[in-house]
């Protein structure tokens, strides 16, 4: 009878390819935390301007739209420079924050959560848009005229309604969370444990020699990460979609 025998060579220097350095750890923390809470801060402010785009007209909408849509066309240096005259400790917005309230945003990873806030804005309130947008007026007006406040239209009708739109839009502003690299470095420079997240980590990486695995880890790392959150975002904007479907077939 013929034995087999497992070279575990291989498998350890596959399962060594696989072990991450606490800087890599670092990144992956920081980046998760930094997407979460730039999600987090800006879901109520998305969600009021994507309420007004949608259901409000006003002089200077347009002028609103262009420039909540910025971020998308504007370079990510630009981006990061002009959250640096505003924002940073010496800024013209920044320096006030310092003063009154001891919060500064230069230098920190509070900061890398504003530029990937930023950023990410006009995707999140571009989805929630389209969603306020699909739902038909006639329900809200009928709960209007039966006595509901608009608090309470807003929250047991529009908001319920358009929630997979929501989540889908926080969805697809993590996962470009995840990627900010241009804003973050040019505001908050990159600094190991504080700032640098998994672009930032890389981009170190890449400067320095002999540390190929190090890049490869966190590249394969972005990828997985990023295409979660695209395929989550796609299923919610699919049943969004059937749910309008199924809404339209009702009327």
């Amino acid at each position: 009878m013929t034995s087999f025998q497992f070279d575990t060579t291989e498998g350890n220097i596959l399962l060594s390819w696989f072990q991450l350095s606490p800087m890599e750890w670092d990144a992956i923390r920081l980046s998760l935390s930094v997407a979460l809470n730039s999600m987090l801060w800006s879901l109520p402010l998305a969600i009021l301007i994507a309420w007004l785009l949608a259901r409000k007209e006003f002089y200077g909408k347009s002028l609103l739209t262009g420039i909540i849509h910025l971020p998308l066309v504007l370079p990510p240096v630009v981006i990061g420079y002009l959250l640096l005259v505003a924002m940073g400790r010496n800024g013209f917005i920044g320096k006030y924050l310092y003063q009154w309230f001891g919060v500064s945003f230069g230098f920190s990873w509070k900061g890398a959560v504003l530029a990937s806030a930023v950023v990410a804005f006009p995707l999140v309130v571009r989805a929630i848009r389209l969603s306020l947008e699909s739902i038909d007026f006639k329900l809200e007006q009928a709960a209007q005229t039966l006595g509901a406040s608009a608090w309470r239209v807003f929250f047991t009708i529009t908001l319920p309604l358009s929630l997979p739109g929501v989540l889908a839009g926080l969805v697809l502003g993590f996962a470009r969370s995840l990627g900010e690299f241009g804003a973050t470095i040019t505001f908050v420079s990159n600094i190991a444990g504080e700032t640098q997240t998994i672009p930032l980590a890389m981009y170190s990486f890449i400067q320095t020699p002999g540390a190929e695995a190090e890049t490869a880890r966190l590249c394969v790392f972005a990828v997985i990460l990023s295409l979660i959150s695209l395929l989550l975002s796609e299923a919610l904007s699919k049943r969004m979609q059937r749910k309008l479907g199924q809404g339209d077939a009702a009327h």
